[in-house]
């Protein structure tokens, strides 16, 4: 119901933006109003992700395909000095996900990745097929023993401690400083896996990098 509040503002912002003239001061008050509720927006939508009420559209995926897609991406994104690696086991099954909010997963995975490599570092994406028993399962709350797509996002960065670990994917937790992050990024991560049917483990420790595994469903 916000966002579509949002979207007849937005709508009438452009409509504002179109009929003033560009040396017309109040052009960049309207402009203003479509930037803050564009923003809004998004807000709403990382909200939703993490309370798995957005709108999925699942499907067939072709993780290895996706992963090239991401490594062309991410290369143009990542700052120099951390070293980029995609790779896929032969044969690994298509995952059952949504393909847009699949490539969001791991933009934002990467993105943190970076945040925790300030001097550079290692950046690794991996998949192929898992199955998890049932002695492995119960370690892990809500892991449901079964087949799966495993990606893993792996970083040689500073790691997480044990006081946060726990909370990393609850929403607006965030160990940025102010104006870096709205500590969103790995709650929409968290909804957009467990939505799709699938679990999250997040692995590490100060100083030794963070492992983030991805259990999605096959096709």
């Amino acid at each position: 119901d916000f966002n579509n509040l949002l979207t007849v503002i937005m709508g009438n912002t452009e409509l504002l933006i179109e009929d003033i003239a560009r040396d017309d001061p109040r052009r960049e008050l309207a402009e203003l109003t479509h930037m803050a509720a564009s923003r809004g927006a998004e807000l709403t939508h990382r909200l939703l992700a993490f309370a798995r009420r957005q709108a999925l559209e699942p499907q067939p995926l072709d993780v290895a395909g996706a992963l090239g897609r991401m490594r062309g991406l991410l290369g143009r994104t990542l700052r120099e000095g951390i070293t980029l690696e995609c790779h896929s086991a032969p044969g690994t099954a298509a995952a059952f996900v949504d393909p847009a909010q699949f490539e969001a997963a791991l933009l934002n995975l990467a993105l943190n990745a970076q945040d925790a490599m300030p001097e550079g570092g290692r950046l690794a994406i991996e998949a192929a097929e898992a199955v998890v028993e049932a002695n492995q399962a119960a370690h892990e709350r809500d892991l449901v023993p079964g087949r799966y797509v495993c990606v893993v996002v792996s970083d040689t960065g500073r790691g997480i401690s044990p006081e946060h670990r726990e909370l990393v994917f609850e929403p607006f937790f965030t160990t940025k400083e102010v104006g870096r992050g709205t500590g969103l990024g790995l709650s929409m991560v968290y909804g957009f896996v467990r939505q799709s049917g699938g679990h999250i483990v997040l692995e590490s420790e100060p100083g030794a990098g963070t492992r983030v595994l991805l259990y999605l469903p096959p096709a």
